[in-house]
Order: structure tokens, then C-alpha cells, then sequence
């Protein structure tokens, strides 16, 4: 393992992160709030540690190895996390501790969307917007930004890029070059970003609630600028336009990609996990609305509208909120939360163990019925057209086994801090599939958390944003081998 490029990549990179501390400045002065100086020094502290990291190696031109790739991938997002909760302690209106500010800065960045903070209408609002800035950072990935600086740096980047892309389907990519595929998802990114943004500021929102929660919304993050999330505005419009975006945003990017360059609709129906993720909407945003209106929680309107966002803001695992579940008739809160577990699709902002993966599981589990019925036939295992190796569903099984096994380890080590079983159970799942609000004490906040079970539910959101083995690998004696 050579630390030498190791220690210039992460400064680079902490570098390019000190920039993002500035807008939260600009908006300081323009709300006359006092977080410019706040900013101000954790700028100063990110830039010059990322200075000291970089320069010693700057001359260094090396290849990425694969086993470095995976390393930085974890460190900076550690790193990256460390730094980014230095606004949350200098600043005087949260008075967070390390491990709050932390959990606050990496929920973030994982796009995870469970917060310590509360009255968050009273926070100043250079602050608000740092968090909502921190979603549409982590949501595109930090890293798969970076790529398409690095080769010019002498640094390559397809390294980063395969341990950053969520998904079974990594080495796919948009265009020839690293460096070009890079740009495409970051324009992809940017473009819906902006329409979400306009979208929300004609439906009535302010301009400073619009750019935050388009943030969010494209991110899958869930933060809000208010405490009571997007039902704050209480505007059926408002939610309908969160709900297409929040499903464009869990499709995978490439078919964003194909469809604006081929100048057609018709890629989003034909791709088999499209397709099923689609499906999976609208018939589980049926069986919420039929569930609410037959037990007269709502109207017609009223459960057609709140049962289809709840349901989608759950299997996009964006978390935002516009009622408290708990109040739901008994089991449609947990059918909702267990949505999460399936996420968007690979290849897109969403966490949850991603559409192509269930798709997998299902299709091998309805084949081994298929066999003890015809034990001598030979039926290979398709998605669309494509034939799938054994290789990709030993390792969609491999990962799914792994995924429930760490769910587990983490969910007995909460017990053991005193949490309740209700409350242990769904703030894993929350965690690790990047998705926020719980049931429990973590239905509205995680602020109530001891010290303890906050710093495992940070690493469940590493690992659900790194998809678990990313992570895990790190800590196999044979990838520390020469």
C-alpha cells in the first residue's frame, strides 16, 4: 500500500471539499446571520489540512492500484465526514457534541437523512442550507466528481469510480473515457437539481426552501429546512412535484444518460430493473392508498395523495415526511418502512440493497421452483434479453447474505446499549439503507440516541452508502497483504 499517493489523493480531494464551505458563507451575509466566521475558519482548517496532505507528494505521478481505490473510497468519507461536522461544533446555535456533529455531517453525506438536530425552524439559515448542500454533495458522490480532475493530475480514476458506483452492475459505463462519464452523470445531476429547484419555487416554496430541498430531493436525502419536513407546506402540488422527482432521481443515471442523447422515452420502459422498479411503485403505492381509504385514515384524494408519497418517499429511501406514520392504521407504517429495504435502482442516488438486486432474488427463487417441478431442464437466468453469469448471482447472493448478517451484528449491538427492540430494529434499517426516519424513538429525531448507539449507526450508514463490501474489505487480512 503506498501512503504517498494515498495522502495526495485525500488532500486533493479535502481541498476541493474546503470550496464547498463557502456558499454557506455568501448565504451568512445575505441572511445577516454570524455563521460567516463559523464557515470561515472551518474553510481554513479544511484547505490548509488538505494542503499539508497534498503538496509533500504533489510531483508524485502514479496509477491508482484497485486496493488503494477501495481504501481512499472509505477513508475520505470518514474523512470527509470528520470535516464536514466542523461546522456543526464551531457553531454556537447547536452546541453538538463530536459524536452528533458527526452523525449529522455523514447522514448527510450518505444521503441518509437521519438528523439530531430539532427546532430547526429556528436555526440560522446559513446552517440549514450547509446541511441540505452536504445531501447534493454526498448524493453524486464526492469521489465521481473528483474523477474527472484526477487523470489530469496524474491520478487515475476508474479505480474510484468502480468502489464508489453503487450497484452489481460497476463497470458499466456512459462513454469511453473515465473522465468524460464523470461529466455526463455530474451534468445529469446538476440538470435535474435545477428543474427540481424551479419546479419548487413556482409551486410556491421561497427561493432558499426550493434550492434546499431540491438538494434533497435529487440527492434521495430527506433533510428539510423545517421541522415539520415537506408537510411543512402543506401543498398537494408541492408533493406531486417531489414524487416525480424523487422517482426520476431513483432510476439509474445511465438511462437518463441514453434517453437525452437518444432523444427517447422508450429506454425507461424497456430496461428490465426500470421496469420493475415502476412496478414495484405503483403497486405498493396501490396497496398504501387502498389501506388508508378502507380504514378511513383519509379521504379518496387524500389517501391517493398521502399513500402514494409515503410509499415513494420509502422505496426511493429519500425520508421525507408529510404525517406521522405512527398514527396510521397498525402494520402500514412497517409496510412502508420495509419498502426501503428494496431502494432505487443501481446506479442512482438511492440506497436500500437496489432494484437489479431483487430482481436477481426473485427471478433465482421462482427458478429453483421451477426446477424441483423439472429437475433435468436447463433454464439459463435472464434480465430482458441478457443472459446472467453465475458469477453476478453468486455475488447479488453473496452481498445479500453479508447485508443481513451485518444488519443483524448491528441491530444486537443497539440492544445492547438499552434501546428497545421496535427502536434498535428500524434505526439499523434506517441507517444502513440510507433512508432516515425510523419507528421508536428514531421516528422523528436520533437526538434522544446514547453516545454509543449513535457511533454504530455511523457505521451503518458507511456501510449502506458503500454497499457493504467496500467497507468489510478493508478489514480482510489479505487485502492488506503485498
Amino acid at each position: 500500500m503506498r501512503l504517498a499517493i494515498i495522502c495526495k489523493v485525500l488532500g486533493l480531494l479535502l481541498m476541493l471539499f474546503s470550496i464547498s464551505l463557502l456558499p454557506p458563507i455568501g448565504v451568512a451575509f445575505w441572511y445577516g446571520d454570524q455563521g460567516h466566521w463559523t464557515f470561515l475558519l472551518a474553510f481554513a482548517i479544511t484547505l490548509i489540512t488538505g494542503l499539508l496532505l497534498w503538496y509533500p507528494t504533489h510531483d508524485l505521478q502514479r496509477e491508482l492500484r484497485t486496493r488503494e481505490g477501495f481504501l481512499i473510497t472509505a477513508l475520505f468519507w470518514l474523512v470527509l465526514a470528520l470535516f464536514g461536522a466542523l461546522p456543526f461544533i464551531f457553531f454556537g446555535a447547536t452546541e453538538l457534541s463530536l459524536v452528533d456533529a458527526f452523525f449529522e455531517a455523514l447522514s448527510g453525506l450518505t444521503t441518509t437523512g437521519a438528523s439530531v438536530l430539532v427546532n430547526l425552524d429556528e436555526l440560522p439559515r446559513s446552517l440549514l442550507y450547509y446541511r441540505q448542500q452536504l445531501h447534493w454533495l454526498g448524493g453524486i458522490g464526492i469521489v465521481v466528481i473528483a474523477v474527472a480532475i484526477l487523470p489530469m493530475l496524474g491520478v487515475g480514476g476508474m479505480q474510484l469510480y468502480r468502489a464508489e458506483t453503487p450497484g452489481p452492475l460497476k463497470d458499466s459505463k456512459l462513454t469511453p473515457r473515465i473522465t468524460q462519464t464523470a461529466k455526463a452523470l455530474f451534468l445529469i445531476y446538476l440538470s435535474l437539481t435545477v428543474a427540481c429547484g424551479l419546479a419548487y419555487w413556482l409551486a410556491g416554496m421561497t427561493l432558499f426552501d426550493a434550492v434546499g430541498h431540491a438538494y434533497a430531493t435529487v440527492a434521495i436525502g430527506g433533510f428539510s429546512t423545517h421541522d415539520a419536513s415537506i408537510g411543512h407546506y402543506d401543498s398537494p402540488l408541492i408533493l406531486i412535484i417531489c414524487m416525480v422527482f424523487m422517482v426520476l432521481s431513483g432510476m439509474n443515471f445511465a438511462l437518463h444518460f441514453i434517453a437525452w442523447h437518444g432523444r427517447s422515452l422508450r429506454q425507461y420502459f424497456t430496461d428490465p430493473e426500470c421496469a420493475f422498479y415502476l412496478r414495484l411503485l405503483l403497486v405498493g403505492s396501490a396497496i398504501t392508498i387502498a389501506y388508508l381509504y378502507l380504514t378511513d385514515t383519509y379521504s379518496a384524494g387524500g389517501s391517493l395523495l398521502h399513500g402514494s408519497f409515503a410509499l415513494i418517499t420509502s422505496l426511493t429511501t429519500t425520508g421525507f415526511l408529510t404525517a406521522d406514520h405512527s398514527t396510521w392504521p397498525p402494520g402500514l407504517d412497517l409496510f412502508i418502512f420495509l419498502s426501503a429495504f428494496v431502494g432505487g435502482c443501481a446506479g442512482s442516488t438511492a440506497g436500500g440493497l437496489k432494484v437489479i438486486r431483487v430482481l436477481l432474488i426473485v427471478k433465482q427463487g421462482l427458478g429453483e421452483i421451477r426446477r424441483l417441478i423439472h429437475p433435468n431442464a436447463i433454464q439459463p437466468l435472464k434480465i430482458g434479453e441478457r443472459t446472467v453469469s453465475n458469477r453476478v448471482v453468486e455475488a447479488v447472493w453473496g452481498f445479500f447474505a453479508v447485508y443481513l448478517v451485518a444488519y443483524l451484528v448491528l441491530c444486537q449491538l443497539l440492544l445492547a446499549t438499552g434501546l428497545d427492540f421496535t427502536t434498535a430494529f428500524t434505526a439499523v434499517g434506517a441507517c444502513i439503507n440510507n433512508f432516515g426516519p425510523g419507528m421508536g424513538e428514531v421516528a422523528v429525531h436520533y437526538g434522544d440516541l446514547n453516545t454509543p448507539a449513535k457511533w454504530i449507526l455511523c457505521v451503518a450508514m458507511l456501510l449502506g452508502r458503500l454497499e457493504v463490501f467496500t467497507l468489510l474489505v478493508l478489514f480482510t487480512p489479505m487485502f492488506w497483504r503485498r
